[in-house]
């Protein structure tokens, strides 16, 4: 194709709304364009690179034996409220209402929709397993949509639902699905991570994230060195210095403690250690106060939180909650004499003797406060928040901390789904059986994204050679010069003729725009023709990830460049 004929605007400088890395050059390379916040169109370049990622998915979920779909992207209110995620899913969640008042939603995923079609065409245990899958526009009215098409209210992801009889073949399907995103992103060049993750909204009893660490990822990566140990921050697990004391209980003391309310305030006015202090905070859940217990050096995960709970949306109470639960203001909040709500509390707060809390009066603490000789607790629950450094839960070392960014999600659902929605099949004795569930998400523009975001340099974008918008990229130096422009057109059609994606720079520019603009679309190869070497008889034959430039001969030239593209296509085989 001749760059010419491209619809190719770039950009010199450098969007004002555009922070990071991949948003920056995809808009100054003219891979995409902003049309709203959170909404984003794709240029001809951009999509055809998108495409190459969309295949690399389709194959490797076709060689997994997945079968595709295409399901209206609008899914009824009803099968959303058979779930109990018509509520769940929150203001994310796009509604919208026909002009018969039947109110839908606009897909942001389509586990009930699959569900349903399963429910009504598969009735017997010899139908299963299967997986079906999609690759379509899903939508989420993100609160702040930002970095582009990495997180945005329209974007293209390719889901995939598993049903299985037992959960021993759930397990096969699961395996089969997380090595077929492992091949899928080491075909896009990614180096991914795969880390223990949270269910959230989806639910179920497990899930795993992969993510590409980038400094600008959204999610926290925690990670042992020295094991296979890994989890996004949300459900990370740290072993914990937890023992059982010995110490005498001493007796209650009332202290005052005059606008003292911080634990690093009340720490130096105690003159002892956060370990000692019993912090209580307080919550809104479902428009009611819940108490939270933990340790004072440590701090409550809201995710894990909320999973106790039973999910939805929790938030801090807000000071009227606070008086009206403990009858004082901020910061001086505690178990003891708390009547009519309901108190959990972190494991930590079990080992804890003679500790020190707030008395809920204001400008007093108590001391020596004691587990069930002076407050109770409803439950106990694992509900600390790792922090770097802190202990591997299998074994022992530190923990490491880095950034990622989410490109795919796996999740064994069970049947959460298939129990909602009424599915059931007939065993081998004739007996009514529901199936067990996964699924298993691919965010196609966020992969897209992250590929930019793992490999560029500040001249551009350096594509892997599987998802460039072309693999060669030939550039005259005057292409109205008869001895270059036939010299081009001929390497031109030789590398087409032997099904190389070639794209020939024919624009009446300088070469300086013309380099500038060939780093900055990060096509692999590149392929300079100039007078001064054409009176050898040479081009120069520059790698984009790659400094060195190397003068070869006409008469191998399109040889040369085959054998080039061979060794790039092998860095992203499986």
């Amino acid at each position: 194709m001749f760059l010419s004929k491209i619809f190719y605007p770039s950009l010199k400088e450098i969007p004002k709304d555009a922070v990071i890395k991949s948003h920056i050059l995809m808009l100054r390379a003219g891979l995409i364009r902003k049309l709203s916040a959170g909404l984003y169109s794709y240029f001809p370049l951009g999509y055809r690179s998108f495409q190459k990622v969309a295949q690399i998915v389709r194959e490797e979920m076709n060689r997994a034996n997945a079968q595709e779909f295409s399901l209206p992207i609008p899914t009824p209110a009803e099968l959303w409220e058979k779930t109990g995620r018509w509520q769940q899913f929150g203001p994310e969640l796009i509604r919208i209402t026909d002009r018969h008042q039947n109110q839908f939603a606009l897909g942001p995923t389509h586990e009930e929709v699959f569900t349903y079609i399963v429910k009504n065409e598969i009735n017997s245990y010899k139908q299963l397993p299967v997986t079906f899958y999609q690759i379509k526009t899903k939508f989420r009215d993100e609160i702040r949509p930002r970095y582009g098409v990495m997180r945005s209210r329209e974007f293209t992801m390719k889901d995939a639902y598993s049903f299985d009889f037992d959960d021993a073949s759930l397990e096969k399907s699961y395996n089969a699905m997380r090595q077929a995103y492992i091949n899928i992103f080491k075909r896009c060049g990614l180096d991914v991570k795969i880390v223990l993750a949270d269910t959230g909204s989806m639910g179920g009893a497990a899930s795993e994230e992969f993510m590409v660490e980038s400094s600008v990822g959204e999610d926290v990566l925690v990670f042992c060195l020295q094991c296979d140990y890994a989890s996004n921050l949300e459900k990370a697990t740290a072993q914990r210095d937890f023992k059982t004391s010995d110490e005498p209980l001493q007796e209650k003391n009332l202290t005052d403690t005059p606008n003292i309310k911080t634990i690093e305030e009340l720490t130096n006015f105690f003159k002892t250690t956060p370990k000692k202090f019993i912090k209580t905070l307080i919550y809104k859940y479902e428009d009611k106060p819940v108490v939270v217990l933990i340790r004072g050096d440590l701090d409550v995960n809201d995710t894990k939180l909320l999973n106790v709970l039973g999910g939805g949306e929790i938030e801090l109470a807000d000071e009227d909650m606070i008086y009206k639960v403990t009858n004082a203001p901020i910061g001086f909040a505690g178990p003891v004499g708390l009547k009519n709500v309901k108190i959990i509390a972190d494991e930590s707060v079990q080992y804890m003797v003679n500790s020190i809390t707030g008395a809920n009066i204001k400008d007093k603490h108590y001391m020596n406060v004691n587990l069930n000789r002076d407050f109770k607790v409803d439950n106990f629950f694992e509900l600390s928040i790792v922090k770097e450094g802190d202990l591997c839960p299998h074994c022992g070392k530190p923990l490491q901390f880095s950034r990622g960014i989410e490109v795919g999600h796996i999740f064994k659902l069970g049947k959460k789904y298939t129990e909602s929605i009424g599915v059931s099949v007939l065993d081998q004795n004739g007996k009514s059986v529901t199936p067990t569930m996964g699924c298993y998400g691919i965010g196609v523009d966020r992969t897209l994204a992250a590929v930019i975001e793992q490999y560029n340099d500040d001249d551009g974008i350096i594509f892997p050679i599987s998802v460039a918008p072309f693999e060669v990229i030939i550039v005259p130096i005057d292409f109205e010069e008869e001895q270059q422009k036939q010299t081009a057109l001929n390497l031109y059609h030789k590398l087409e003729e032997n099904k190389i994606e070639v794209l020939l720079d024919d624009r009446k520019l300088r070469p300086g725009f013309k380099f500038k603009d060939a780093d900055l679309l990060g096509i692999p190869i590149r392929i300079t023709i100039g007078p001064k070497f054409l009176k050898e008889n040479k081009v120069e034959v520059k790698l984009r990830n790659n400094a060195d430039r190397e003068i070869v001969s006409l008469d191998v030239v399109d040889s040369f460049i085959l054998d080039k593209i061979k060794t790039l296509w092998k860095e992203v085989s499986i």
